[in-house]
């Protein structure tokens, strides 16, 4: 019998649920969007599963294969909805969550900012023994003052445990020993141990890190079993992986031991599929935007490739997990606007979200927002809203402007409506200044690739602020990002953190390093059952001067490690540094750090037949009133599918799809690939 041919990929925001799936048999790819379900993730899930078969014609057995971008781990975080938990660590550094690092964003603050400690300080345990930085035994653990320890941590009442030991990513073994007598005395307790988490140097961004793991832990683990019970209803068999914010897959099972690997879960498919669309347009420098219902998500390609950062922060708490290197803004489709005390006018980051969603849903909503005034200006169609099946109500969004915006500024509709667009426009401007500035990188020699539901609407007016004359629409921009999850594969991170300096003298221990590196991973893959062929192992180092309290990831060359792989490492390095900070010391010692692996199982295929782009409605072209450039113009409007390869649009003119809108202003003109995307450019 022949496998299963449909491959669906689901990414699940805050608003809608995106789904693409790809047919092995033809070649051919769909997308969908539904209404997430806050209440129950996994039921949108099921529920746009159902929908894609009948209106695509498959049925739960053709599946062969699910990959699922989630937004479960970052909102827990974001609303603070975590379970009570405990940290054990070495004696004496039971503040390490307190004392942070001593990093002031303002430096004339006569205070820091306030920062959340997710562990009150009576729920953190020291533990009596002790590690050296070598990874010797200092001090044996008290097993008797263990007990009595593990006594407290039980009578507090919590479900869930991190355990983070003073070098416990030199030495685990009494990370491993308290866990197993933790788990002896409190078996249902959720427990994490920052060996298996983080490990690496840095103690402060290691225990935090895992600490939000150990309370993720319960989080993800209800959504997984609330997912598994919801697909054997729907009676879905297929295996199902859930996106890592480092772009790869990872098993349900893996995930609930490690979901601080699932923060940027959804995000991470936009990137990869950026990165995918940037290289097949010839075009390798682009800043990928993803505009949705509550955020504005940033990332770079640079050179054809996607950064992959070791650490990050969300909402403030430090991560130090491989991620996608990414900058996110609460401005979306949703965000709120509204006149602050001062008598200014600000639009987000509060969003409407799903439920009640912008005033113009019907659904309750009260305050205007971003989608509304987009309504109200005539830049979307409320009878072709998601292809006509969500008719939008126009008078209800134009009240909520009236008596939020109008009248406490004295404000008239239009000026109103434009004034809340220039302020968004900004902001998004703004963080894409952010991204490419800290790089030192200039936006004008840039393209932007614009994608998520609503960020066709602004993409040219925001490259407009930046001097960017060329602006990228993926064929279909309001799932993308799921597309990119449709494209993922199966990814383990692992790491070993032994400070060495670049030097002959250290190429047995570096050498040791990669093969037990390389081990692991393979070991994991074939866990997964993925074949030899389908493997991928690939080393990165982290390098620095020594000195230095930073380090940049520098990848391995191929093959055995040698003398020829040092002096590999420090031209590539050098160059790194170069390009980051504009300038290198030859003469300086460089060190490594921390030596990672990436182990890759491929789950696609790489000679699916590729289906070419047509056209597929008639070229009929109708007009609306739109308000563009500061004033109302009858603007043709022309359908995406009726636009063949080489159609040439000038603006002003509006082009709709089934589940998003693009303006194009005057003095640009777009144009359709033969891909079926879009590419704009800026008239001279």
């Amino acid at each position: 019998m022949s496998p299963p041919p449909i491959t669906i990929a689901v990414d699940i925001g805050g608003t809608f649920t995106d789904l693409e799936f790809r047919d092995a048999r033809s070649g051919a790819s769909h997308s969908l969007k539904s209404p997430t379900t806050p209440d129950n993730p996994a039921r949108g899930l099921s529920d746009a599963i159902a929908l894609a078969g009948d209106r695509f014609g498959f049925g739960t057995d053709d599946i062969a294969l699910i990959l699922h971008g989630t937004t479960i781990a970052t909102n827990a975080v974001l609303t603070r909805d975590l379970p009570a938990g405990a940290l054990i660590t070495t004696q004496g550094f039971e503040d390490v969550l307190e004392i942070g690092r001593h990093a002031r964003s303002d430096i004339y603050a006569l205070r820091g900012p306030d920062r959340t400690i997710l562990i009150p300080r009576r729920r953190r345990f020291g533990a009596p023994g002790r590690i050296g930085a070598a990874g010797e035994v200092v001090r044996d653990i008290d097993m008797v003052a263990l007990d009595a320890m593990i006594e407290q941590v039980a009578a507090s009442g919590v479900t869930a445990t991190a355990i983070c030991l003073l070098n416990a990513y030199a030495n685990p073994a009494q990370e491993i020993a308290i866990r197993d007598r933790l788990l002896a005395r409190c078996p249902d307790m959720a427990v994490s141990c920052s060996h298996e988490v983080s490990p690496e140097i840095r103690e402060f961004e290691r225990t935090a890190t895992t600490v939000l793991n150990a309370l993720l832990v319960p989080v993800i683990a209800r959504y997984v079993t609330a997912l598994r019970a919801r697909l054997s209803e729907a009676q879905i068999a297929a295996p199902v992986y859930l996106i890592q914010s480092n772009g790869g897959a990872i098993s349900l099972e893996a995930a609930v031991q490690a979901p601080v690997k699932l923060l940027l879960s959804g995000p991470s498919g936009g990137v990869l599929a950026a990165q995918k669309l940037a290289n097949a347009l010839d075009t390798p420098d682009v800043v990928g935007v993803d505009m949705g219902g509550t955020s504005y998500d940033v990332a770079v390609v640079a050179a054809g490739e996607r950064t992959v950062v070791t650490q990050g922060e969300i909402d403030g708490l430090p991560v130090r997990v491989p991620m996608v290197e990414m900058n996110t803004i609460g401005a979306g489709g949703g965000s709120i606007a509204f006149v602050d005390p001062s008598g200014r006018l600000q639009v987000g980051p509060r969003s409407a979200g799903a439920v009640p969603g912008p005033v113009c849903y019907g659904r309750g909503g009260t305050e205007p927002t971003v989608t509304d005034v987009n309504l109200i200006l005539g830049r979307l169609d409320g009878a072709t809203f998601l292809g006509g099946r969500f008719a939008l109500d126009l008078d209800g969004a134009r009240a909520a402007l009236r008596d939020r915006i109008e009248a406490p500024l004295g404000l008239s509709p239009d000026h109103a409506a434009a004034g809340i667009l220039a302020v968004v426009n900004a902001k998004l401007a703004a963080s894409i200044k952010f991204s490419l500035f800290a790089k030192g990188l200039d936006p004008r020699d840039f393209a932007l690739m614009s994608f998520g539901g609503a960020g066709g609407l602004h993409a040219i007016e925001v490259a407009e602020e930046l001097g960017i004359t060329h602006v990228i629409f993926p064929r279909d921009p309001s799932t993308f990002s799921a597309n990119g999850i449709l494209f993922s594969d199966i990814q383990h991170d692992l790491s070993r953190t032994e400070i060495l300096p670049l030097t002959p003298a250290s190429l047995s221990n570096l050498a040791a390093m990669a093969e037990d590196l390389r081990a692991r991973g393979a070991a994991l893959l074939e866990r997964d059952r993925i074949a030899q062929d389908k493997q991928i192992l690939s080393l990165t180092a982290d390098l620095r001067y020594r000195g230095q309290a930073f380090e940049l990831m520098t990848a391995l060359p191929e093959g055995p490690v040698t003398e020829a792989t040092l002096t590999t490492l420090r031209e590539r390095f050098e160059d790194q540094h170069r390009q980051r900070f504009s300038f290198d010391d030859p003469k300086e010692s460089v060190e490594l750090v921390t030596l990672r692996l990436t182990a890759t199982g491929v789950l696609g295929e790489a000679d699916l037949p590729v289906i070419p782009y047509a056209p597929s409605e008639d070229a009929t072209v109708t007009h609306r009133p739109v308000h563009v450039d500061g004033a109302w113009v009858d603007t043709p409007v022309h359908r995406q599918l009726s636009l063949a390869p080489g159609a040439n649009v000038k603006g002003p003119a509006i082009i709709e799809q089934e589940y998003t809108t693009l303006l194009i202003p005057a003095r640009w003109s777009l144009t359709m690939t033969q891909s079926g995307d879009m590419t704009a450019r800026k008239e001279p």
